[in-house]
């Protein structure tokens, strides 16, 4: 067999040539390199464009490493009175803060801390949420208003305490606590949901306040100031090497208020115990020289940020202290209505000389509405001093409210006044198209009746009755201010004849200087003469002996009294509503008396107010807190006797009342506005109908 021979290496193919290959490889050889090139271009112009373009951010960057810029909060402006005297100012402090994202081994930390500070289990239990809330760099509080030895306790401790932040600062502060709560309101830390909004480093300052509620919140923007800076050298693990730089931060704007802050303080303390509140008008300018409503909070509280235990004591007390009574509480104004219905009677048409037969009462059908007394033939003056419901009952249903109505709201009622920092409910003046809107019912003559003498449907707040009081004393459309204006104009007339007034406040007159309703409150000043109306407003309907006059707290009627002073050229203009106070002359009345006599004769007023402390168990502060500290207790020991509410009453003198039980949905009539005490002659398709008709005997 023959095998064919085959050569193990093939000739090179001749269509490639040695020349061929080295031309390939020098082409692959170009392309990397230019590849190479191309990359090394780039790399030198980023170098070039972060060198030179942006040269200036880097070297920021670079220098923060090592530079810390701490904002300086912010002093607040100051809150001042008619006469400079502060109402809310800054006073140095000492704080301790944690930052969450810093803090490791929390639990060791705050145990630490609560060794250190002395902290209760409120506060441990505040922290504690606040910390589980937070996060970031948003700084919790731990402790504010310190004392050097625990600040310094902390400070020589913070090598074991990471996150945590010893400060100087400065912190809001109320001088006058309780006494200005509603009206100027608080200040606490900024929410998430603000940062969010804004994103605003300034919020997460440790120690920054913003305003939350009433005057300082509505002018958080004038009142906050511009930040500070300080610029510090600091480790990599942030400890401080040197100062560098600091820039001092600028304070907010001072607002200065138509207050009296030494009247805006007598006049909730001599509230005393009671649930009610005080409003006091310059009548010559609207300008608010009081509003106070009581009981109150200390808003120093809340700066510190609010424990649970001390919220908690607040939501739960039935005297509301958390409600602002001076513009949010309504109430039925009773027979302090009488003199603005005097005027509404007059420009309808009656001759204020006319006369009434009172017999004790007024009969409509098969009905009978009380009266005070037995007045005989009473004509408008002598009906306005002896409070006579009859003389109101004849002429309101011949004039109808429909005519008395427009009156009412020319005289301030059923008004939301345009000021700053508040939130007001206006109430209702009905008439017969409110009804027919409301109810889906035509207006009745009892509706009539009792609308006349400030029950049924009508519903006011304290603002209100001050204003129409200022109104009725000067015969000008007189508007409540609370910004201080220099060049505030005088008001404008009242649409109604010069004369319509005269009957009215001499009625007033009547009610104290002579023998009417309010005389056991007449000033004892020389010269210096108070016109006023008392009121009893009830706030259920009378069933059988229950007059309003004795049960539980809540029960009771409220008893109001407005005023002015002085009579022959009033400068002053006043309302008072003591909730469940039994009576007008007996609760309110008082009060009345005792602020205006600190507007002529200051000494008088304060041994009075001295007295009637003493009694109370000292200033409200001192109340409160020992009220706090027996719930405190209680909380701690949940076997022992809860702590036991004021006395009602004893803010005027009154015998002791049974302690108040009534859980706080249940306490005054605070409806939303348009609600009020339903008409005695609902349809049956109105909600049910209570019978408000005063009986003989009860207070005025």
């Amino acid at each position: 067999m023959k095998f064919r021979w085959r050569r193990s290496n093939p000739r090179p193919d001749p269509g490639i040539t040695e020349g061929m290959q080295r031309l390939t490889f020098t082409r692959r050889a170009m392309l990397v390199s230019g590849a190479q090139v191309g990359v090394a271009g780039l790399l030198a112009a980023r170098m070039t464009y972060l060198s030179v373009v942006d040269n200036e951010r880097y070297t920021l960057l670079s220098e923060s490493n090592r530079v810390n810029l701490t904002l300086i909060p912010p002093r607040r402006g100051w809150i001042v009175d008619r006469y400079g005297k502060a109402l809310a100012d800054n006073r140095v402090a000492l704080r301790v803060d944690i930052i969450p994202d810093r803090l490791d081994n929390r639990s060791a930390v705050i145990t630490r801390l609560t060794e250190l500070l002395q902290l209760d289990n409120d506060t441990v239990d505040r922290i504690n949420r606040e910390l589980d809330a937070g996060g970031g760099a948003q700084p919790v509080e731990v402790a504010a208003d310190l004392d050097e030895t625990r600040y310094a306790a902390v400070s020589v401790n913070l090598p074991e305490l990471p996150g945590v932040v010893p400060a100087r600062g400065f912190v809001r502060n109320y001088p006058a606590g309780p006494s200005v709560a509603h009206l100027i309101g608080y200040v606490g830390s900024a929410s998430a949901e603000q940062y969010k909004e804004s994103r605003d480093p300034l919020l997460l300052t440790p120690g920054f306040k913003v305003g939350k509620d009433g005057i300082e919140k509505d002018f958080e923007n004038e009142l906050r100031g511009r930040p500070g800076a300080r610029r510090a050298e600091v480790t990599a693990r942030g400890k401080l090497v040197r100062e560098l730089a600091t820039t001092n931060d600028t304070p907010g704007s001072t607002l200065q208020l138509t207050i009296d802050a030494d009247l805006q303080d007598y006049a909730a303390r001599r509230l005393g115990t009671e649930s009610g509140a005080v409003v006091v008008l310059d009548v010559t300018t609207g300008g608010i020289l009081a509003l106070c409503s009581m009981p109150a909070f200390d808003p120093n509280s809340f700066t510190d940020g609010i424990g649970r235990l001390e919220w908690k004591m607040l939501n739960e007390d039935d005297h509301i202290p958390l409600l602002n009574k001076a513009m949010r509480g309504l109430y039925p104004p009773g027979s302090t209505l009488k003199p603005m219905i005097a005027v509404a009677f007059q420009a309808a048409g009656v001759d204020p000389e006319e006369t009434v037969f009172c017999n004790g009462g007024y009969t409509l059908g098969n009905r009978r509405f009380g009266c005070l007394g037995r007045h005989g033939s009473i004509n408008m003056r002598h009906a306005i001093e002896k409070s006579c419901n009859t003389y109101f009952y004849a002429m309101g249903k011949r004039v109808g409210f429909d005519a008395i109505a427009p009156v009412a709201k020319a005289f301030g009622l059923g008004e939301e006044f345009e000021l700053p920092g508040t939130r007001q409910r206006y109430g209702t003046v009905p008439d017969s198209a409110w009804k027919r809107r409301r109810f889906d019912q035509a207006w009745s003559v009892s509706d009539t009746l009792n609308a006349t003498i400030g029950q049924g449907y009508m519903s006011v707040n304290p603002l209100q009755l001050a204003v129409m009081t200022a109104r009725l004393a000067t015969g000008r459309k007189v508007e409540p201010r609370l910004l201080l204006d220099s060049q505030a104009a005088l008001p404008d007339p009242l649409p109604y004849s010069p004369d319509f007034f005269h009957a009215a406040r001499q009625g007033m007159d009547w009610v104290v200087n002579a023998a009417g309703t309010g005389a056991r409150s007449r000033l004892a000043i020389p010269n210096i003469r108070m016109g006023g109306k008392t009121g009893t407003a009830q706030v259920r309907g009378i069933r059988g002996s229950n007059r309003g006059q004795s049960g539980e707290w809540r029960f009771r009627d409220h008893g109001l009294f407005v005023c002015f002073a002085p009579v022959d050229e009033p400068r002053y203009a006043a309302a008072v509503v003591i909730e469940h106070g039994l009576g007008g002359a007996r609760a309110a009345a008082p009060v009345a008396k005792d602020v205006l006599t600190f507007l002529y004769d200051r000494t008088q007023a304060l041994e009075t107010l001295a007295s009637l402390e003493a009694g109370w168990g000292g200033t409200m502060r001192d109340r409160l807190q020992r009220r706090y500290a027996a719930y405190q207790a209680a909380a701690a020991n949940p076997m022992s006797p809860a702590p036991t509410p004021p006395e009602v009453g004893a803010a005027t003198g009154a015998p002791p009342a049974a302690v108040p039980n009534a859980p706080p949905a249940a306490t005054a009539p605070l409806p939303d506005p348009g609600a009020s005490v339903p008409a005695p002659t609902a349809a049956p398709a109105a909600p049910p109908a209570q019978t408000i008709t005063p009986a003989v005997g009860t207070p005025p």
